[in-house]
């Protein structure tokens, strides 16, 4: 049996996908997508809709164990973990040219992080007003 497993990354949630050949099942931290809200089962779901575009059927299920950070990064870190592990399996170049032109952060990782308080503020950016009446 063919398997795979990839990791998407969105600032501190990890997303590991593990993909193997089979009839279509995804399933996400060992539940189905239903338990998301309707926006993250969109959004977890376009690199499936997108393939299926390309592919026709989807012989393969996932299965999406992701960690750390909240719920919506955890989606995004999902989403990346699942177009990467699909395009790897498949080897289809096409579906990865697709996928880079609805998105490039279905195959990119989005690299930006929380700044770093400054020293003697509470925040990043703006400082403290100060009054000298």
């Amino acid at each position: 049996m063919n398997k795979l497993v990839v990791s998407g990354k969105r600032k501190t949630a990890i997303a590991k996908a593990t993909i193997v050949e089979g009839t279509g099942i995804v399933t996400f931290n060992k539940r189905s997508l239903t338990f998301l809200s309707d926006l993250q089962q969109l959004e977890i779901s376009e690199p499936l809709v997108l393939a299926k575009n390309v592919l026709g059927e989807l012989k393969f299920d996932i299965d999406l164990n992701a960690k750390h950070g909240g719920i919506a990064c955890q989606v995004e870190a999902g989403r990346l973990a699942i177009a990467k592990a699909i395009v790897k399996f498949t080897g289809n170049e096409n579906l990865r040219v697709v996928f880079l032109a609805y998105d490039k952060n279905l195959l990119v990782a989005d690299t930006r992080r929380k700044e770093a308080c400054k020293p003697g503020d509470s925040k990043a950016r703006a400082m403290r007003q100060s009054s000298f009446r």
